[in-house]
């Protein structure tokens, strides 16, 4: 009997290496051959071969076995480049290179089969934890901005995915902390129920870029506001004067970072009753809270 802890700490430490250093190490096309000579499923044969680069032998190993059943081959999805490249933000925004003080605004591109974390974790009632790992079945071009050469912010699924939930519930006034590439504050003026969108954002750089690529190209352009300010500040004398309905955060890059903002940014909940608020990769960063996945 395994520890269940000590498995999933495993496994996300394997992902954690392999999408760091080499995410386009398995061969799409070496999967589809597999899975045609064999008479197998796709992504069966692909997290063969997620495995296998892993240093797993899932064929003498009876361990190594039990984490590609339990979680390779589960925790893998296959997903259409072409139904992603449908949303409105992708059909509608153009993103041309730019440069503004150390913040960077380029279009980056996934390869065919390149794997990347496509959802929140998902934590099963036997308690083991899943990372979401996902692969195009062609290459897929993104927007991205950098500051000082670092990712900031990458429209891939998983952060379509993970902004979701907040989209979903938006509605009336809303609020969000961090513009990016102003996802978020687009897609949800989008929507017919909802009045406005403020968005808070302390670096003026980020704010320019916006103004200067992408606030030309939105429709409802007229329903964002995008105001200057620290997130924190503007949530402790404020959030609480201007009723919203919901609030949205997402300033951090990732758990890493994101912990101890989304902690503090909780802190102010209890100043607006009636409010709903939301935090990019919750549920991810519930688990580290928790220690399930530390």
């Amino acid at each position: 009997m395994t520890d269940i802890k000590q498995d999933n700490l495993c496994v996300f430490k394997l992902m954690s290496l392999f999408l760091n250093l080499q995410p386009d190490a398995v061969s799409l096309s070496d999967a589809r051959q597999i899975a045609n000579d064999y008479n197998i499923d796709e992504t069966y044969a692909f997290a063969q071969l997620l495995a296998s680069y892993c240093c797993l032998d899932i064929t003498d190993d009876q361990y190594h076995k039990m984490l590609f059943r339990q979680y390779f081959v589960p925790m893998l999805h296959a997903m259409k480049a072409d139904e992603y490249a449908l949303n409105r933000y992708y059909t509608d925004v153009k993103i041309t290179e730019s440069v503004v003080g150390d913040w960077e605004l380029k279009t980056e591109r996934l390869k065919a089969g390149e794997c990347f974390v496509c959802n929140d974790p998902v934590k099963l009632q036997s308690g083991r934890i899943l990372p979401q790992i996902g692969y195009f079945d062609s290459d897929f071009d993104f927007p991205a901005v950098l500051q000082g050469g670092r990712e900031w912010m990458t429209l891939m699924p998983n952060e379509t995915i993970t902004t979701q939930p907040a989209l979903d519930a938006s509605h009336g006034k809303v609020l969000t902390y961090g513009l990016g590439l102003a996802y978020f504050a687009y897609m949800a003026a989008l929507k017919p129920e909802v009045m406005s969108v403020t968005v808070v954002e302390k670096d003026e750089d980020v704010i320019k870029l916006y103004r200067d690529v992408i606030e030309p190209q939105l429709c409802c352009r007229q329903k964002i506001e995008v105001i200057h300010a620290d997130a924190f500040d503007y949530a402790e004398h404020i959030m609480p004067c201007k009723n919203y309905d919901v609030v949205f955060t997402d300033i951090w890059h990732d758990p890493s970072d994101g912990v101890e903002l989304y902690q503090k940014m909780r802190g102010f909940e209890h100043l607006c009753s009636g409010t709903e608020f939301i935090y990019w990769l919750k549920g991810t960063l519930d688990l580290y809270i928790s220690g399930d996945l530390c």
